[in-house]
C-alpha cells in the first residue's frame, strides 16, 4: 500500500494526473469517473484491494465515484496472482482475467446510471498543489501511519477469526447448510464448501482445498472450473466487505453487486454451453 500510495500523491502533486485525467476523461465520463482514477483501476487490478485502496484515498474523489470504484477493484483485483492461482485448478488465465475486467467495467457503467448523487467525499488523504512537498509528505506519512494501523487491526482480526473457523472445524457444516443456495448460484451442491472456503478465507486458500479435493476424487477438474466463474466475481467476501466498509463504502452494495455479478457470470455461461 505505502509504496502505491506515496507514487499517486506525488502524481497528483506535481499535476501528472491531471494529465492523464485530460485525455481518459471522455471514456471514464461514461463510467461515472474522472481519468485519473484509471491510476485507481490499475494499482487495484494490478496489486491487490489495500493497494487500490490506497490509491483511492489519494485522489480527492466523491462518495458516488468512490463507491463505483471499490465494486471494480473488488472485483477485478491481484489479476496476475489470482489468475495464477485459477489455472492451477483448470481454468484459463487469459480467461479469468478478461472476464474479471470486462465485469468491472459493465459494472461501472451500470452503477453509474442507477446510483444516485451520494452527499459527502470520500476519505482523502493529500494536499493542495500549492503546498510545499515537504508538507505534503509529513501529512502523507501521519495519514499513511493512520492507514497501516487500522489495516493492520482489520487483518489481524480476520486471521483470528479464520483460525478459530479452522480450529472447530466450522467450515463443514456451514457448508452443508448453504447446499440449496448452490443451486440458485448455478453451481453444482457439493461446490458449498469451496464457495465458503473462498469467501471466508480467501481464493488463493480455495484453490489449495479445491486441488485437494481433486487429488481425493471428491470433486472433477470440472467442478472446480465451474466454481471459479463464481469465485472470480466473489471471493475474500468477508475481509473485502470489511475493509471498505471501514473506509465508508456501503456493504449491501458491495455484496449484492458482486453476488449478482457471480450469478450473470456462471448463468451465462452455462447458457452459451448449452
Amino acid at each position: 500500500m505505502i509504496p502505491i500510495s506515496l507514487t499517486v500523491t506525488l502524481l497528483q502533486h506535481y499535476g501528472v494526473l491531471e494529465q492523464l485525467a485530460s485525455i481518459l476523461n471522455p471514456f471514464f465520463q461514461y463510467l461515472g469517473l474522472p481519468g485519473s482514477s484509471a491510476v485507481i483501476f490499475v494499482s487495484g487490478a494490478m496489486a491487490g484491494t489495500y493497494a487500490g485502496i490506497a490509491a483511492m484515498t489519494a485522489i480527492p474523489l466523491t462518495m458516488k465515484q468512490a463507491s463505483i470504484l471499490a465494486i471494480m477493484i473488488a472485483l477485478c483485483h491481484a489479476l496476475p496472482m489470482e489468475c495464477a492461482v485459477n489455472k492451477k485448478t483448470g481454468s484459463s488465465f487469459w480467461r479469468m482475467g478478461f472476464i474479471r475486467i470486462l465485469m468491472a467495467l459493465l459494472a461501472a457503467v451500470v452503477l453509474n446510471i442507477v446510483l444516485p448523487q451520494m452527499p459527502g467525499n470520500y476519505i482523502y488523504m493529500g494536499l493542495p498543489s500549492n503546498v510545499p512537498v515537504n508538507a505534503l509528505l509529513l501529512t502523507w506519512l501521519a495519514s499513511q501511519a493512520k492507514m497501516s494501523a487500522m489495516v493492520y487491526l482489520i487483518i489481524f482480526t480476520l486471521m483470528i477469526i479464520q483460525r478459530m473457523i479452522e480450529a472447530y472445524s466450522l467450515l463443514t457444516p456451514l457448508s452443508r447448510l448453504l447446499e440449496p443456495l448452490m443451486i440458485f448460484f448455478g453451481l453444482p451442491k457439493q461446490a458449498a464448501y469451496m464457495w465458503l472456503v473462498g469467501n471466508v478465507l480467501g481464493i488463493s486458500y480455495g484453490s489449495a482445498v479445491m486441488l485437494e479435493l481433486e487429488e481425493q476424487d471428491i470433486i472433477t477438474r470440472q467442478e472446480a472450473n465451474d466454481v471459479n466463474y463464481h469465485l472470480i466475481m466473489n471471493h475474500s467476501l468477508l475481509e473485502d466487505t470489511i475493509v471498505f466498509s471501514v473506509t465508508g463504502i456501503s456493504s449491501i452494495l458491495l455484496i449484492t453487486t458482486r453476488l449478482s455479478c457471480a450469478v450473470l457470470v456462471v448463468w451465462c455461461r452455462r447458457l452459451l454451453l448449452k
